[in-house]
């Protein structure tokens, strides 16, 4: 099986040869490194790797732990091959030139771009923030899910409405975005099994999905309105 692995690791010479020989010893065979963050003396790196599927995680987790200053942050099925920023263009450009499916062709690819298991675009009522502090009203309403998304999506609270990462119950983990038109926003999620616990959404994730998010909103324009708008009844 196919998994993605979040580590932080000290960002000196030699500790990412450290992590990847451990993965190896362990079974894994890394199909890509991708570096979210580098600072602080520190660096946070995601491992997509081919996982033998009767090997038990406990193994790659105690090889890791080993290492002096590695923590495994999450580990979590990936759903697909790993992709990177450069499909992004490739897939505004899918927008534009078919706006009328441009939503749903983005909630359709977003999990794939941020290794999540579903996304799905939500309407928040209009007056959400006059709701702030007080008694919560009507739920937000989907206006259209990625193929994954369970029935009825488990959103969180998505308001105020800001770019942001999320926790969930049962380990859930989400990434919002606002499309800043008509209480639209975009949610994404990644949930862990009984052996795999999910890494959050980092911060660098959650900007390349604001990014998407805004370039998908100056892109559809007023077909957002029309989508977030409510049916009109006889």
């Amino acid at each position: 099986m196919l998994l993605r692995l979040r580590v932080t690791l000290p960002d000196r010479p030699g500790a990412l040869g450290q992590v990847a020989r451990t993965l190896g010893v362990s079974g894994a065979d890394i199909v890509q490194v991708v570096v979210l963050e580098r600072m602080g003396g520190r660096a946070v790196d995601d491992f997509t790797v081919v996982w033998p599927g009767s090997n038990r995680l406990e193994r790659l987790r105690a090889g890791l732990g080993a290492i002096p200053g590695v923590h495994v942050d999450g580990i979590w099925r990936a759903i697909g091959a790993p992709t990177t920023s450069g499909h992004d263009a490739e897939l505004l450009g899918q927008l534009a030139a078919n706006p009328a499916d441009g939503l749903a062709t983005l909630v359709d690819a977003v999990p794939g771009l941020l290794a999540a298991d579903w996304a799905a675009a939500a309407v928040v009522p209009a007056d959400w923030a006059a709701r702030a502090g007080s008694a919560p009203g009507a739920a937000p309403a989907v206006a259209c899910a990625s193929w994954r998304t369970p029935e009825p999506p488990p959103l969180p609270e998505i308001t105020p409405l800001r770019a942001r990462p999320l926790d969930g119950p049962q380990g859930m983990r989400y990434a919002a975005a606002p499309f800043g038109r008509a209480g639209l926003v975009l949610v994404t999620a990644r949930g862990e099994g009984e052996e795999l616990p999910a890494a959050a959404f980092h911060i660098s994730e959650v900007d390349r999905l604001a990014q998407l998010v805004r370039a998908a909103a100056a892109i559809l324009g007023d077909r957002l309105d029309l989508v977030a708008a409510p049916p009109v009844t006889a």
